[in-house]
């Protein structure tokens, strides 16, 4: 089960127009009725590709979102990952960030955009901050207090 620590304002439901733009961009494709993208053969821990939010993350007015997908196949131990996706004000999607592991964004902010705390198993999670260009490691911490991976 992922969990998610993301304010109420960002756990709206993408509008069904935006919906196969977002999965696109991401880098997936329809498939039975889902959309799938790591290219699992079939396991039993699959979990086709879930917009699991959507909103204004960084306080520009445009949404942003979060896919996520589960495999054991092709995301280790983890068994989930992500892609942030956001979108620009002539409504194109791109992906900002993508990982294997499950996203807890935190209430601290660099340059607009909250912390990104990238969990799995283990007890010392990398949280990235947002550079104006990409999200990179800033640090590592468990339950909220700084750690040595």
């Amino acid at each position: 089960m992922l969990i998610w620590m993301i304010a109420a304002a960002v756990a709206a439901e993408a509008p069904p127009p935006e919906r196969a733009k977002i999965f696109r961009a991401a880098g997936f494709q329809q498939r039975n009725g889902r959309w799938e993208g790591c290219g699992d053969p079939g396991t039993a821990s699959y979990e086709p590709g879930k917009i699991e939010q959507y909103g204004d993350l960084n306080g520009d007015g445009r949404p942003e979102a979060v896919v996520t997908e589960g495999s054991v196949y092709c995301y280790g131990h983890t068994g989930t990952g992500f892609i942030l996706l956001t979108r620009s004000a002539a409504g194109a999607w791109s992906k900002l960030h993508d990982s294997p592991g499950i996203a807890t964004f935190l209430k601290t902010r660099a340059n607009g955009w909250p912390e990104l705390e990238v969990g799995g198993p283990g007890f010392c999670f990398p949280v990235l901050r947002w550079s104006g260009k990409a999200f990179v490691t800033h640090r590592h911490a468990y339950s909220g207090k700084h750690c040595t991976p």
